[in-house]
């Protein structure tokens, strides 16, 4: 079954991007208008992280980021037969930044936000900088998307590591240089294993793993700003957040990360995943009291 899959897909993938934007723009508006996939979640989200803006104008973020949703899968597919050359024409970034540290000897870590297209931006960044590229994936419930995901994401041979078993194959590398991409955006496992502070208005919990790695092994630590320039090219600002995360207090690093995500979030907001039930986790004030609470203004009392 998965040989049949891929092979419809591959032929799919093989359209020009003329007509799969078209496909696109059919499916966003079945997905929006008819089906109303998750509306209430991205409104809500969108109320929540942008009070300022009208409804009007959240209407027309939303509407935006249905477009970005289904173009992220029809590029994601589109991945399955695109060539270094024609991304390349597409895509954009600096990778000085990696440059430079791979000068140094040292390992890196790029912690990732949930912007659109993170599945473009991991095989462009693989293949332009000088690091073997380590990408953390979620193993996928269904053996055959499981399976054209580790296609997709290790097409031009990054290594892939799955985020169940990270501590055990993570170890060959410890003793190499390499580019460790975590998602460091996700809704934390349990509520009192997390970093606390306030993210888009709202107390928000994130997972201790991205910078308890980072100040384990004291590599730099790099991100990015992501930009959409026009549809089907995207621009990845790649900067340097923290050369030696050990240095930092507990909980500092990840400080740092959410402060640039927002700012992120809120120069192109269409591009980031309101769909997700992000704030399915809840601040209890006796959180508060295990110093979990990072930022730096006071904790919510309740």
């Amino acid at each position: 079954m998965y040989y049949i899959v891929f092979g419809f897909l591959y032929a799919f993938s093989l359209l020009p991007m003329r007509l799969l934007y078209l496909i696109s723009d059919f499916a966003t508006f079945m997905l929006y208008r008819v089906f109303r996939y998750r509306v209430d979640v991205v409104m809500s989200n969108l109320e929540h992280a942008l009070p300022e803006k009208t409804l009007e104008e959240r209407k027309k973020i939303a509407a935006r980021f249905y477009r970005n949703f289904i173009d992220n899968w029809i590029e994601t597919i589109k991945l399955l037969s695109i060539s270094q050359k024609t991304m390349n024409k597409r895509i954009t970034g600096n990778f000085e930044v990696f440059d430079k540290l791979f000068a140094t000897g040292k390992a890196a870590q790029l912690n990732l936000g949930h912007f659109f297209n993170w599945e473009i931006m991991t095989l462009h960044c693989g293949i332009n900088q000088p690091y073997p590229f380590l990408t953390v994936y979620l193993p996928q419930s269904s053996k055959i998307a499981d399976r054209l995901l580790k296609y997709i994401r290790g097409r031009w041979g990054n290594p892939l590591i799955s985020s169940y078993e990270m501590a055990r194959e993570i170890i060959p590398w410890r003793k190499k240089q390499y580019l460790l991409a975590l998602g460091a955006d996700q809704s934390p496992l349990h509520s009192n294993g997390a970093y606390w502070l306030y993210f888009l208005n709202r107390p928000t919990g994130f997972a201790k793993g991205p910078e308890k790695y980072a100040r384990g092994q004291n590599i730099p630590v790099v991100m990015m700003t992501t930009t959409k320039p026009k549809r089907g090219h995207y621009h990845f600002d790649y900067f340097l957040l923290c050369e030696e995360p050990k240095t930092l207090p507990d909980g500092e690093l990840m400080r740092l990360y959410v402060s640039h995500l927002e700012k992120n979030i809120r120069l192109q907001p269409d591009l980031y995943l309101w769909s997700h039930k992000r704030w399915k986790r809840v601040w209890e004030p006796y959180l508060g009291e295990l110093g979990l609470w990072v930022d730096n203004v006071p904790a919510p009392t309740a």
